[in-house]
């Protein structure tokens, strides 16, 4: 498990304990919430470089990186919303797991990171009937069986601020390329400040209803210093950046050219 949120990184060969994994999601959940990736903390210092001099965007930038440090120093959270727990789990056909069950063991390491670090306990029980957990859980958890005796897992823990800003739209076959950068600069335009931005926006195209949204989740977890490999979606990321940008948001909503960093 990374500490970065997102990296994924080899956990366990051939046999694993099931308290193993559930230490390892329990350590990255309490990291999470203290650190900023390294490429997202590197995008806002690029963007604090490019911000007009004395403007009220470049202040806003200054003070999310003197945040970040001292969540670092501190060991406190960077945001008071440290979100739901959003696990994605790559399982090597050839691991087997013994002890707990899986989904019991990363729920018993999401719970203790959130109690013991002190996070805020968001999740209820029931939508409706609205009894807290008391332990963040449960989590939201995709797996995947593929090749090898490894599991890796990528903890991405997501703030409601910004989870209630997103949308899915199911498109005709006749839909343009521009029709898709309008419905997602519509999108940011729509949530305005509530997502506190700068943001990262991820998106997802293709498949059915609810995979298209796995896929938008999962971007935002793909490395900022990595484009798009195919060079058709790597151009539309950079069109939906500059279009979103041209907003005029800015950071935090008090105007600006930074509401987005970039686009997955």
């Amino acid at each position: 498990v990374s500490h970065e949120r997102c990296p994924r990184q080899p956990l366990v060969t051939e046999r694993l304990n099931a308290e193993t994994m559930g230490e390892a999601v329990y350590d990255a959940i309490r990291q999470c919430a203290v650190t900023l990736r390294p490429d997202f903390q590197r995008a806002v210092e690029a963007a604090r470089e490019e911000a007009v001099p004395e403007s009220r965007e470049a202040g806003v930038l200054d003070r999310i990186l003197e945040n970040a440090r001292i969540g670092v120093t501190d060991g406190v959270p960077i945001c008071q919303d440290t979100g739901m727990a959003v696990i994605f789990a790559d399982i090597g056909q050839d691991v087997h797991i013994t002890g707990d069950a899986f989904e019991d063991a990363v729920n018993a390491g999401v719970a203790q990171g959130y109690v013991n670090g002190k996070l805020r306990l968001s999740i209820v029980g029931d939508p409706l009937e609205r009894r807290n957990t008391n332990n963040n859980t449960p989590a939201v958890i995709h797996t995947r069986i593929v090749p090898g005796d490894k599991i890796h897992l990528m903890a991405a823990p997501k703030g409601f601020g910004s989870e209630n800003m997103s949308r899915l739209k199911m498109f005709t076959p006749s839909a343009s390329k521009q029709d898709i950068v309008d419905f997602v600069t519509e999108c940011v335009s729509l949530a305005g400040s509530n997502p506190c931005p700068p943001i990262v926006v991820g998106v997802g195209i293709g498949g059915d209803f609810e995979y298209s949204a796995y896929l938008a989740k999962k971007a935002l977890c793909r490395d900022l210093s990595k484009r798009n490999p195919d060079p058709v979606y790597a151009e539309l990321e950079q069109q939906m950046l500059d279009s979103i940008n041209a907003l005029g948001i800015g950071s935090q909503g008090f105007g600006g050219t930074v509401t987005a960093l970039y686009v997955n």
